[in-house]
């Protein structure tokens, strides 16, 4: 349901007679104190690159499960907005009652802390709350897209897939 090469097409470097390419996680360590990576993320000394030491990653593949039985598996790359991403597809599903594909397709919001700014896709909030927002002194940028997740519901007698319109994803089954 999920990968990531981390930026896209990761380094742009195809293993040769394997066909498919190699990541650049190692943009998920902080290169120096205070030095944002591909994703905004500021990151500091303890995420510094050394040896025997693995990134800070936000890498979410999640199974969710309701009385012990599997209830949905959701997925998305995205760097730091993964988490979020995933936690709304999710909340969507279970607290807000959308289809899969509704929950997948629904507008996203995203905070990391630092930069102290929301990102949002267009028309994610009313104009009521992103006045109340703006009145409380938060930022808010718009983006286009915020993650790509895919996602499998399963219901009774069927399974249910989301595929994200902000990519080139379909979902098909049987």
């Amino acid at each position: 349901v999920t990968t990531t090469l981390n930026g896209g097409y990761g380094s742009k470097v195809v293993v040769q007679g394997a066909g498919f390419f190699m990541n650049n996680e190692m943009d998920d360590f902080s290169i120096k104190p205070g030095v944002p990576n591909m994703y905004g993320v500021i990151g500091g000394k303890a995420n510094a690159i050394a040896p025997y030491k693995r990134m800070l990653s936000s890498m979410t593949p999640s199974i969710v499960e309701k009385n012990n039985k599997l209830l949905m598996v959701v997925g998305t790359p995205g760097g730091s907005t993964i988490i979020t991403s995933v936690f709304q597809t999710i909340l969507n599903v279970i607290e807000h009652g959308m289809t899969m594909q509704e929950a997948v397709s629904a507008k996203r919001f995203h905070h990391q802390w630092t930069p102290d700014a929301i990102i949002a896709e267009e028309n994610a909030f009313s104009e009521t709350t992103n006045a109340s927002l703006e009145k409380k002194g938060h930022t808010i940028n718009v983006v286009k897209g915020i993650g790509r997740v895919d996602a499998i519901l399963i219901k009774k007698k069927r399974k249910e897939g989301g595929a994200d319109p902000r990519g080139d994803d379909t979902a098909i089954g049987y």
